[in-house]
């Protein structure tokens, strides 16, 4: 018999300021009683890049299959992971308006990322008092300003 996969819940968040500019990201997983903060900086990029890179980030870290609840505060990720990425890939990665899809590489990346686990994706809406939330936006605010 095999194992239930295991639950994590992720809270990520990621901005610039200004937007393209410096920019932070962070992402908060919390397994039971183990809560683990992860956070990174880039000096120009953008808000959903960052976006995007905490929410790889997070899933790049867990160790094996899980069940997954990401909360995010944008909307950009959740709609583009519970909407538009099938048609991205079926359409060779062109939206659309058959342009090509913005920040490619780090969708990408998170589908790969992704993969491995049952990941649900919930959005919460940002500076609106939830504490993880709260937290996330905190340590990416820190990261950015950490470049200086």
């Amino acid at each position: 018999m095999t194992e239930a996969p295991q639950r994590v819940e992720i809270w990520t968040d990621g901005g610039c300021k200004p937007n393209p500019g410096p920019g932070g990201w962070a992402a908060i997983l919390r397994f039971g009683e183990v809560t683990r903060e992860l956070t990174g900086a880039e000096p120009a990029t953008t808000n959903n890049r960052m976006e995007l890179t905490a929410a790889c980030a997070a899933l790049e870290a867990l160790k094996r299959p899980c069940r997954v609840v990401v909360h995010t505060d944008s909307e950009y990720v959740r709609n583009g992971m519970e909407r538009w990425i099938k048609g991205w890939v079926r359409n060779n990665w062109r939206n659309a308006a058959k342009d090509p899809v913005k920040n490619f590489e780090l969708w990408q990346r998170l589908l790969a990322a992704a993969k491995p686990h049952e990941v649900e994706w919930l959005w919460v809406r940002g500076h609106s008092g939830n504490p993880m939330n709260e937290r996330a936006d905190e340590l990416a605010t820190q990261a950015r300003e950490a470049l200086g």
